[in-house]
């Protein structure tokens, strides 16, 4: 798991909420938090074991249940759900 795979999970859910029209604050916080990821000095998995993800500037709570999910499963309940309300392969018809 790298902060490359965490990031580009946080920037499809940013783009499925746009899709569907959600709160443009929710959207943003996604993007924020994807871009945090991103340009990180160190794996987000470290920072994940330290218990320190909601240090990380833009991610708080919610965005960091996300990403530990993520982090353990290998998938992420939310946007699995999210991808269900679109036809699959939309947002790569979209790029």
């Amino acid at each position: 798991m790298n902060n490359s795979r965490i990031a580009s999970m946080l920037f499809e859910i940013a783009d499925l909420l746009e899709l569907k029209g959600d709160s443009v604050f929710r959207i943003r916080a996604y993007r924020n938090a994807g871009r945090k990821v991103e340009d990180l000095d160190r794996g987000i998995v470290d920072v994940y074991e330290e218990g320190t993800l909601e240090d990380i500037q833009g991610i708080g709570e919610a965005i960091a249940d996300k990403i530990s999910e993520f982090i353990e499963t290998g998938k992420l309940k939310y946007l699995e759900e999210l991808r269900e309300e679109f036809p699959q392969g939309l947002l790569k018809i979209m790029e």
